[in-house]
């Protein structure tokens, strides 16, 4: 570990926890927001290491994605359909929740 490197860490002061709802919704406030502030930087690093010939193909294409997800979000994720699959397991939630007092606990006229 570097000198400097424990000087930082011995002179940041040690903060205690939050314990309130509203102190700790205000820190992640704060840390939302001063991250925020950096996204020029950041962007900029990432872009710097996508257009790298020294970085790893693995670095520039994990960059690349990431910027690309901030640019246009994430691809969506497809939804399998097989047995006990997914939409199964939705169709049960809404037979459960939606019509609990059915006798079989789907809707009338529905499959269940």
């Amino acid at each position: 570990m570097s000198e400097e490197m424990e000087i930082t860490l011995v002179s940041e002061p040690v903060r205690p926890l939050a314990r309130r709802k509203t102190s700790s919704a205000r820190t992640l406030t704060e840390i939302r927001s001063l991250a925020r502030s950096h996204t020029r930087t950041a962007l900029r690093v990432l872009v710097g290491i996508m257009r790298s010939d020294d970085a790893t193909p693995a670095a520039r294409v994990s960059a690349a994605n990431a910027i690309l997800d901030r640019g246009w979000g994430k691809a969506a994720q497809p939804i399998e359909n097989g047995e006990d699959g997914v939409l199964e397991l939705i169709h049960r939630v809404e037979r459960i929740i939606v019509y609990p007092g059915s006798p079989s606990g789907g809707a009338a006229g529905r499959d269940a």
